[in-house]
C-alpha cells in the first residue's frame, strides 16, 4: 500500500473508531494495513479485527509478479503469511489491540453478528472472492461507519489488479446504503448512510 493511500486508511480509520465499534479488515496478508488500523483503534479503545485465510490471494500464488517465495512454509509448500503477520504486529507493539481471525472471508461472515464501524476490503481480486467479501461484511457496517475498498482501478487494462475491487465498489455505491466521501488513488472511502439493498437479488 503507497504511503498516501495509507495515510487514507489511517484518516478513515481514526474517523470511524470513533463510533466506539470494532474495525473490521478483510485480507491480512502481512498486516501492514493493520498497523494503521490498530494504530487508530488504539487510540479510540477499540479493536481491530483481521481476517484471512493467510494462503495467499490469486496474484500471490507461485509463478506470478507479487509472489514471494519467502512466505512458502517449506514443509507443507504453501504460502503461510501468518508468523510473518504476527511478528508485524508484535515490532509495532499492537498485539493487544487486534484479534486476527484465521479462515477463509465468506464462511467468517457467515458466522458473525455484530455491527462494525468500518470494513476494510482488500482481499481477492476475482469477482468471484471481492463480491463475497462485499455481501457479507458490508451488511455489518454501522450507521454512519465506513466501507473502504483498496484496489480499485477503473481502467479495463487493469482487470487482474482493480475491476472486481472496482465492480463492488459501483455496487456499494448503486445499494443506496453508501456515499463515497473520498478517493485518494485506489483507495475509496464510503459512508454508510442507509439501509439500501446490499445483497445480490
Amino acid at each position: 500500500m503507497p504511503a498516501k493511500e495509507g495515510l487514507a486508511l489511517y484518516a478513515a480509520a481514526t474517523e470511524a473508531a470513533a463510533l466506539g465499534l470494532p474495525l473490521l479488515e478483510v485480507g491480512t496478508y502481512c498486516g501492514r494495513s493493520t498497523i494503521l488500523l490498530a494504530d487508530a483503534a488504539r487510540a479510540a479503545g477499540v479493536s481491530v479485527i483481521t481476517v484471512d485465510h493467510h494462503r495467499g490471494s490469486e496474484e500471490q500464488q507461485p509463478g506470478w509478479d507479487y509472489h514471494d517465495p519467502a512466505t512458502v512454509d517449506p514443509e507443507i509448500g504453501r504460502m503461510d503469511t501468518l508468523p510473518t503477520f504476527r511478528r508485524t504486529l508484535h515490532r509495532a507493539g499492537l498485539e493487544d489491540h487486534v484479534i486476527a481471525v484465521v479462515g477463509r472471508s465468506p464462511q467468517v461472515a457467515a458466522v458473525w453478528n455484530s455491527p462494525v464501524a468500518l470494513v476494510f476490503i482488500d482481499g481477492g481480486h476475482t469477482d468471484e472472492h471481492a463480491n463475497a467479501d462485499y455481501e457479507g461484511w458490508a451488511p455489518h457496517v454501522a450507521e454512519g461507519g465506513l466501507l473502504v475498498i483498496h484496489d480499485v482501478f477503473p481502467d479495463p487494462v487493469d482487470e487482474w489488479t482493480g475491476q472486481a475491487p472496482y465492480r463492488i465498489y459501483l455496487r456499494a455505491l448503486e445499494s443506496g446504503a453508501f456515499t463515497e466521501i473520498s478517493a485518494t488513488d485506489s483507495l475509496r472511502v464510503l459512508r454508510r448512510t442507509g439501509a439500501g439493498s446490499l445483497r445480490q437479488d
